[in-house]
């Protein structure tokens, strides 16, 4: 009997150290709120951190995308994104090859782009993240203040091709554009030009950067920015829709409103509806946190 007994207490014992050190579940231990592990939509699996995240593309978003992968990052410490630059036709053909879980553009993508995709098995879809103001502009010391809509078109198309046409010095205009694989090319062609061809003497910068330092250091130089970019070592040109309309400047709210007209969405597109941590990176980016960081890097919220 006193075997018995003993038994029975050996056996609560083992049952309490049992329940009080190992038989607490997933659910019931604390989260720090950043290693937290997340359920899918179907509420079986969590995101799994350990996948690198790739994001490639439009140079006019490549510090938008930093900011973005740095904040995520920040709250997932298991996270791993990865953001370059090269240009928004770069990125979306690295998603069309699988190169990339995400494709940063600055332009809208094209319906052989789609098609490629398909071609290749993948279905992309897009998301507008904000919205950018594409900056006119000249040297500190360049006196033009206002042009045109069908002012810029002649002037990088080559129409035009002296300041002394649009009220300033008699110089030769030096043009500066983005290489043919940006986004911000595509979109000034499209919108600006009207599909003609940027003038043979267009100068084909690398990046942005290399824009607004062109400009800097010539006095006849005239380039085009993301609005992000702008800065007071150049001068921004106030832009008409036409020669009936006021001229504005480009800043965030002449942009929120409508009224500044040269203006475009920011895309990120994904192959297919994203799952997992690219989900969880894109509902970030559209929620409050992510558009915070949207309009701190000088561009437009879309909420």
């Amino acid at each position: 009997m006193k075997k018995l007994v003993l038994l029975l207490v050996l056996v609560m014992v083992a049952t309490f150290v049992l329940v009080g050190c190992g038989g607490s579940t997933a659910s019931d231990q604390p989260s720090d709120g950043n290693n937290v592990s997340l359920e899918d939509k179907n509420g079986k699996n969590s995101v799994d951190f350990s996948k690198l995240v790739q994001v490639r593309g439009s140079d006019t978003m490549v510090n938008l995308g930093q900011q973005w992968a740095e904040v995520f990052m920040d709250n997932y410490l298991e996270a791993q994104i990865a953001v370059t630059g090269g240009g928004s036709g770069t990125g979306i053909a690295a998603l069309i090859n699988g190169t990339v879980d995400i494709a940063q553009a600055s332009r809208q993508i094209r319906d052989a782009e789609i098609q490629q995709g398909k071609d290749n098995g993948i279905d992309i879809v897009e998301h507008v993240t904000g919205r950018d103001g594409i900056a006119i502009i000249v040297n500190n010391d360049n006196p033009v203040q206002e042009l045109t809509l069908a002012d810029l078109k002649a002037i990088y198309t080559g129409e035009k091709s002296n300041w002394k046409d649009f009220g300033g010095n008699d110089g030769n205009i030096t043009l500066y554009s983005r290489e043919s694989n940006s986004g911000t090319y595509a979109f000034f062609k499209e919108f600006v030009l009207e599909d003609e061809e940027y003038a043979t003497h267009s100068n084909l910068m690398p990046s942005t950067q290399a824009i607004v330092e062109g400009v800097m250091q010539d006095v006849n130089g005239i380039g085009y920015i993301g609005l992000g970019y702008l800065s007071n070592a150049v001068e921004a040109v106030a832009v008409s829709a036409d020669g009936n309309s006021e001229a504005i400047l480009p800043s965030i709210s002449t942009v929120q409103s409508g009224d500044y007209p040269v203006a475009r969405p920011l895309f990120l597109y994904t192959a297919g509806e994203p799952k997992g941590v690219v989900e969880l990176y894109m509902n970030f980016i559209i929620g409050n946190e992510g558009q915070k960081i949207v309009e701190d890097t000088g561009f437009i919220p879309i909420n």
